[in-house]
């Protein structure tokens, strides 16, 4: 039987508990460390067959360079198959960005980085001498480390052919749309159907069977384009807790040929980029730009060509909004 059939069944779910409390501290972010993370366990041959693409291209970014060394590094501590891999790898300044992220986990206290190492590497008979000087809080091993990270990620995930960044980014505006319009309850109730909301439980697949009890510290929750199959949570529960869950792929251009930019000079286009500027539906744009369902679908088709827009169903209703690329153009950073 699949882990995922056992999940649907009840065997093997996380069950996070909110309280009214947790519901008002409920949030959407990106985070880059983990995606840092989940994409070098997609790296391995035995990753998903769905990322066979971005994977070839990877592994040319990665062969006869010092990203081999740092991708072996990154993989020793997070090995994809892994029950446990340790917290302070993916530290909460990641959702501030790469850098801010790298530098808590180069900030990450000696006494956590010995017991979660211990954790890790417990059942292992040999351990590299380079991990336990980090087990041991030097510093130049942490430095080590976050320079690893920092390369691996501008390296497989924020290249452009990457597509990472498009889904996240869909996945978010669509997240937002539901928060904006029916609260954290309704955030949460989107997220169908690979979790389920059952007020006051949202529950979801899982490795092993877990409640988690949030007691008033809220979730964050990151859509990640290299988490796959079910989401991923933080093992020690006295941390802040995230939810790292699968963004499903968007419908877009996948290399934004920039030659397709010429069709979208005009004024009726770039008010069409304004509105996409957050999740709309086909009617809603209509609605906005005061011309047919059909007309507005066109403009939004144009702009998905250029790279410069995501189509994404949910449930029953199909949402627009700007890819990265869009945003920058909308937004001019």
């Amino acid at each position: 039987m699949s882990l995922l059939y056992h999940a649907v069944n009840g065997e093997l779910m996380l069950r996070i508990h909110f309280t009214d409390r947790d519901l008002a501290k409920v949030h959407v972010a990106t985070d880059p460390i983990w995606d840092t993370v989940l994409a070098v366990h997609q790296l391995s041959a035995g990753g998903a067959a769905a990322f066979s693409a971005w994977r070839r291209r990877a592994a040319a970014a990665v062969t006869g360079t010092q990203l081999v060394a740092d991708v072996r590094m990154v993989r020793l501590l997070a090995p994809e198959r892994a029950g446990y891999f340790p917290d302070f790898l993916t530290p909460a300044s990641g959702r501030d960005g790469m850098r801010a992220g790298l530098d808590e986990l180069c900030r990450t206290p000696h006494r956590r980085l010995a017991e979660e190492i211990t954790t890790a590497f417990a059942r292992h008979h040999q351990v590299p001498g380079w991990i336990h000087e980090l087990a041991d809080g030097r510093a130049d091993r942490l430095d080590r480390l976050a320079l690893a990270m920092g390369r691996v990620h501008r390296a497989v995930v924020a290249p452009a052919w990457s597509c990472g960044m498009a889904a996240v980014e869909a996945d978010r505006a669509i997240r937002l749309r539901a928060l904006r319009d029916r609260g954290a309850a309704g955030l949460l109730t989107s997220l169908r159907p690979l979790m389920q909301w059952e007020p006051p439980v949202l529950e979801t697949p899982y490795p092993e069977r877990r409640d988690l009890y949030l007691d008033g510290r809220g979730l964050c929750l990151v859509p990640s384009r290299f988490c796959w199959r079910m989401p991923v949570a933080l093992a020690d529960p006295a941390l802040p807790q995230v939810l790292v869950y699968p963004a499903a792929p968007a419908e877009t251009a996948s290399d934004g040929d920039l030659r397709a930019l010429a069709p979208l000079l005009g004024r009726t286009r770039a008010r069409v980029l304004a509105a996409l500027d957050g999740a709309v539906t086909t009617g809603e744009l209509a609605a906005v730009l005061s011309v047919s369902a059909s007309s507005a679908s066109e403009h939004v088709a144009v702009l998905r060509t250029a790279g410069l827009a995501v189509t994404r169903r949910v449930d029953n209703r199909v949402l627009h909004s700007l890819s990265p690329l869009g945003r920058h153009l909308l937004h001019g950073g």
